[in-house]
């Protein structure tokens, strides 16, 4: 009800019924309008002449089939006021004669009484009360309301087209962060901001795969120097040979990340059916043979396929497993089904993420405590490039910290029935 649609919809609407309704009211009040005056002049003479001859000869009420009965008095279907138009006319002409008017609502029937003799009242026919003719009225508003409103929606709709283009661009955004492209069709405005919009994709796209490419070349470039500096510490004393040594691989390590990282954002690759329980045991044995501590999923669960590219999958599976292994002591995998995705799991005991730096977890470079990388190695990517493979496979992942403590890991892909 607050979209700009709706509003200018009703603005219309309101607009259309009010301009419709004050020209009904000039045109009630200004065209046409009756002469009150002359009316009540009218039929003070009437009466006048009447009062006349009814004094004069009383019989005549007969021959003029003209009613005459006792004054009117209020009954609860009739109702009786004094016409203060016609006696003032009266006055005016220097007779004082009482002038009331009889309605009957039931009948919509009105009669002028007058006194022409004490006790003595003629009764002449009066206007009767307007015409009314609600249920047209009500079917000409009803008619007017609803061509209004489908013409206020048609413009409105017509008018919100490009911010619903945008809408719909923002919302439908793809693996690589860009929004998709937007057909450049309907009206010149509409085109337009298509044409924009897809411009603005266009360089955006251009735009990062040119400082992706660069990082993965600067990171390329450094193995060079890096060789080198390896090959030079080998003449070093051996104790600071294995500084140098372990800050070099740490390095190598970085460089390594950043490449992989950038192939996963420029260089995405077609999926296909991915067996997960098998995969899922051959990252487990891996990681069992460099001594990491996991834990399979129950041999009984049953198996899922999803639609992923294998290697870019298992590389984010094992950087999330090596993740909960390295610093919480042990990864427990599971794995199920929830709606039409695969649900994993992995849990750790280790000491979790401060609440504030959730959000951060999967930032390129992120680490919980930067001193903790003297002791456990790694350069910060691992998560990041995680979630860049789920993201371009239709999944989603999500973490949080178990209230027992530990970390909980949830990945969800889509299932395929391939």
């Amino acid at each position: 009800m607050k979209s700009l649609r709706f509003r200018l919809a009703l603005l219309l609407l309101v607009s259309v019924l009010g301009v419709v309704a004050l020209a009904a009211l000039v045109s009630l009040t200004m065209l046409d309008r009756p002469d009150r005056e002359s009316f009540r002049a009218t039929f003070a003479e009437e009466v006048r002449i009447i009062a006349s001859v009814l004094r004069e000869d009383p019989d005549a009420a007969a021959r003029l089939g003209i009613v005459v009965e006792d004054e009117p008095k209020r009954e609860p279907d009739v109702f009786v006021r004094d016409s203060g138009g016609i006696s003032g006319a009266l006055a005016d002409r220097g007779l004082d004669i009482p002038v009331r008017i009889v309605g009957d609502p039931e009948a919509r029937t009105r009669q002028l009484a007058f006194e022409f003799l004490p006790g003595r009242w003629a009764y002449l026919p009066y206007p009767g009360f307007p015409p009314r003719n609600f249920l047209g009225f009500a079917a000409y508003l009803a008619v007017l309301a609803v061509g209004v409103a489908a013409i206020s929606i048609l413009a409105a709709t017509k008018m919100t087209r490009p911010l619903v283009i945008l809408d719909k661009a923002v919302s439908n955004v793809g693996p690589d962060g860009l929004p998709a492209h937007v057909p450049e069709d309907g009206p010149p405005e509409v085109r337009a901001t298509a044409s924009a919009l897809n411009r603005l994709t266009t360089r955006v796209r251009a735009a990062v795969e040119s400082r992706m490419r660069l990082v993965a070349a600067a990171g390329h470039d450094l193995r060079t120097p890096m060789t080198r500096m390896r090959l030079r510490a080998e003449f070093l004393p051996d104790d600071e040979r294995e500084t140098w040594l372990k800050d070099l691989e740490e390095l190598d390590r970085i460089a390594d990340s950043a490449i992989r990282l950038v192939r996963e954002e420029v260089e995405p690759q077609a999926g296909e059916p991915v067996r997960l329980k098998r995969l899922l045991a051959e990252i487990v044995g891996e990681m069992e043979d460099i001594g990491h501590a996991v834990t399979a999923p129950d041999p009984a669960t049953v198996d899922l396929t999803v639609l992923a590219r294998p290697l870019a999958l298992k590389r984010a599976l094992r950087n999330l497993m090596e993740n909960a292994a390295v610093h919480g002591g042990e990864a427990r995998l599971s794995l199920a089904r929830h709606g039409g995705f695969a649900e994993i799991r992995i849990v750790d005991d280790g000491p979790g993420i401060p609440e504030e730096l959730l959000e951060r977890a999967f930032e390129p470079f992120f680490r919980v405590d930067p001193g903790r990388r003297k002791v456990k190695p790694g350069a910060g990517l691992g998560m990041a490039i995680a979630k860049e493979i789920i993201d371009q496979n239709g999944g989603t992942i999500a973490i949080a910290n178990r209230p027992e403590g530990g970390l909980e890991q949830v990945i969800r892909l889509p299932l395929t029935t391939a």
